[in-house]
């Protein structure tokens, strides 16, 4: 805050003495309309945005003092238009598969699905008096049967896998599964006013700027305030552009970058030789994030937008862990002494598996992140040589907590149990790029590389369920003007293609009885897009055609769109995004019902000694397919038609 009210100070101060000049001033409204395929309106974003900016000459000693500044708002009308599947009536009662079980089939009839909260190993067995132990019975009356859905349920069946109950409202109508503070605990006015928020989200850009000359052609550039610093040449796939978290809510992966960035408070001094040696042009470049740390917004589960569907995986954990849950699927009925060949599922009591706390890092100057950048241009190449610190804006799931044996109700750090908190840990990313054109093809190549130390993964090898890795990420991306005769002899298209790698160095697997454990994360991933962009009638009609494909998880997205400048004030947008391939469907891995955490009541025939935790690689879609799917994959059932309207003054 300290931070807010200083630059305040600095603008108003020459804001006094400089009444008669002119503020350069933009802005635009804009409604976002997109149909969902089999569930009707999916957004209504009803955006405005103003921008402003003035140039004061010479103030404080900085020659160009500007100021400079850009405020939005939104407010999306799905949870008003679509309640009954993203407002206050989401969800409804459900049910959990016994998967083959006899005993389910006769107890409940039909396909043998047991409801939320009255499965064989919990609430149901005791009513048939069974002897349950303590750890898998919860109170129905504080935790109903109602505002549910299944995990993953508009991807995928359970398929004899694991599965959770969801809460889908707004956290103001069902607190369940928003246990985790000021992380995916918002209420219906947080998800229709996003920018709203105590973070001061609506304000997008606030920042002055100005230089000092060092020479002739040298000088120092500073910059403080709210801004977004963009690091990297390429479009999509974030190597070096890691700088400031990102907002996937608003629409996954597809929205601009430059309108998903969350703005952050960043100081930055550029130090900008021009000429020099044998350099055309050479910079280098300190940045300091000094604000309070934000992870990225991954959308919450009720919402429609949750990249890899986390959102939702992590409040049905959070209310297993607060209010107790009913997981599909989850024990060998023989196991429990039943005459059946089937898999049943458990009622768990709070405190038993789940997510229990986010440990958000708070504000303190070690918590800070900050970097460097050696930018320039020698022999027409574009180059950069990047080093930053920060910290991990996805979340990892970290296990060993205290927990109750779901058998006995000792509570201790049990090894391999998918109970944990949610952490982010501090990371440090050397990279560089290249950006140069080679005139025999007439192309445009991009390049950028980076690797990273202390991320962090789920892994089932290890018995908090996560482990450390090292990765290497590159990108290269190739632009190229080609006239394409039959769609317009007279204007060329604009072919832009980019390929992304990703290897983890730290890699685990192993092969066990049922399948593989470790990391579902792939070792080696690459995804490629490919656009084609082409204009008509003096540039004001622009129909591209953009697809993207993941190469491991056989799944990907194809976008065709026509842009209409209808005016220089109006602007229309007409699309399609329609998602291919396999989505999850053959992306099972490990999901621990096999880790054996409490020895010996939960060792399977597979377990060569029975009071050895481990896994033995039983595995379904849920809930790590979601690494292996990938954004596109986990997004497969979200095709769209999509119509935005632009006024801008």
């Amino acid at each position: 805050m300290s931070a807010l009210v200083a630059l305040a100070g600095m603008v108003m101060a020459p804001l006094a003495s400089s009444q008669d000049e002119v503020w350069d001033t933009a802005g635009f409204v804009e409604n976002a309309t997109y149909w969902r395929d089999g569930r009707d309106i999916s957004k209504f974003r009803n955006t405005a945005q103003f921008e402003f900016s003035k140039d004061f000459g010479r103030k404080f000693g900085l020659s160009n003092f500007r100021v400079s500044g850009t405020l939005r708002g939104t407010y999306d009308g799905v949870y008003d238009l679509n309640k009954g599947e993203f407002g206050r009536d989401a969800g409804g009662s459900r049910s959990f598969e016994n998967f083959g079980s006899t005993t389910a089939q006769a107890l409940f009839g039909g396909n043998g699905d047991s409801p939320w909260g009255t499965s064989i190993l919990g609430n149901g067995g005791a009513a048939a008096g069974n002897p349950i132990p303590p750890g898998f019975l919860f109170d129905v009356t504080n935790n109903p049967n109602e505002g549910l859905a299944v995990l993953g349920e508009e991807f995928h069946g359970p398929n004899g896998g694991v599965t959770i109950g969801v809460p889908v409202r707004p956290c103001d109508r069902d607190n369940r599964g928003c246990g985790l503070k000021d992380y995916l605990d918002h209420d219906t006015n947080d998800l229709r006013f996003p920018e709203f928020n105590d973070k001061l989200d609506f304000i997008r850009e606030l920042y002055i700027e100005g230089s000092i000359p060092t020479g002739n052609t040298s000088e120092l550039f500073l910059r403080i305030g709210k801004q977004q610093v963009v690091w990297g040449r390429t479009d999509l796939f974030r190597v070096l552009d890691i700088i400031n978290p990102v907002d996937y809510s608003r629409h996954n992966i597809y929205d601009e970058l430059e309108d998903i960035r969350i703005p952050q408070w960043i100081a930055s001094a550029e130090y900008r030789w021009g000429a020099v040696g044998a350099f055309d042009d050479l910079n280098l470049q300190l940045v300091w994030n000094f604000d309070e740390f934000r992870p990225n917004a991954l959308g919450q589960g009720g919402s429609p937008y949750s990249i890899l569907d986390a959102g939702s995986f992590f409040r049905a954990m959070n209310n297993c862990w607060e209010n107790g849950c009913t997981v599909s699927n989850f024990v060998p009925a023989g196991a429990i002494g039943l005459d059946d060949p089937g898999l049943i599922a458990a009622d768990f009591a709070p405190g038993v598996i789940g997510i229990r706390e986010v440990d958000l890092p708070g504000w303190k100057p070690s918590n800070t992140q900050g970097g460097i950048k050696l930018e320039g241009v020698y022999n027409s190449v574009g180059f950069s040589l990047n080093y930053y610190h920060f910290i991990q804006q996805l979340p990892v799931l970290r296990g060993d907590i205290p927990s109750m044996n779901a058998f006995t109700g000792e509570v201790a750090d049990w090894d391999y149990l998918i109970a944990f908190d949610i952490g982010f840990p501090e990371v440090d990313l050397f990279g560089g790029s290249l950006d140069f054109y080679v005139d025999s093809i007439k192309s445009v190549f991009r390049v950028e590389a980076a690797y990273t130390t202390g991320e962090e993964f789920a892994n089932t090898l290890r018995p908090g369920l996560y482990s450390e890795s090292d990765v290497f990420r590159w990108v290269v991306g190739w632009d190229r003007n080609t006239f394409i005769p039959f769609l317009n002899e007279k204007r060329a298209f604009l072919i832009s293609a980019q390929v992304f790698g990703e290897h983890l160095l730290d890699h685990e697997q192993e092969q066990q009885f049922f399948g593989p454990v470790g990391m579902p994360n792939w070792e080696d991933n690459y995804l490629a897009t490919l656009l084609i962009k082409g204009w008509y009638k003096s540039d004001t009609i622009s129909p591209q055609f953009l697809m993207a494909w993941d190469t491991e998880a056989k799944a990907g997205t194809i976008a065709p769109s026509v842009d209409w400048l209808i005016s220089d004030s109006w602007r229309l947008i007409v699309g399609f995004n329609i998602k291919v391939g396999d989505g999850m469907k053959d992306q099972a891995y490990d999901d621990c019902r096999t880790c054996n955490p409490f020895p010996p009541f939960t060792a399977t025939p597979a377990h060569a000694d029975p009071t050895q935790s481990g896994s033995v690689g039983l595995g379904g879609i849920e809930p790590l397919g979601r690494f292996r799917s990938g954004p596109l994959g986990s997004a497969s059932e979200e095709d769209e038609f999509q119509v935005t309207l632009r006024y801008r003054f």
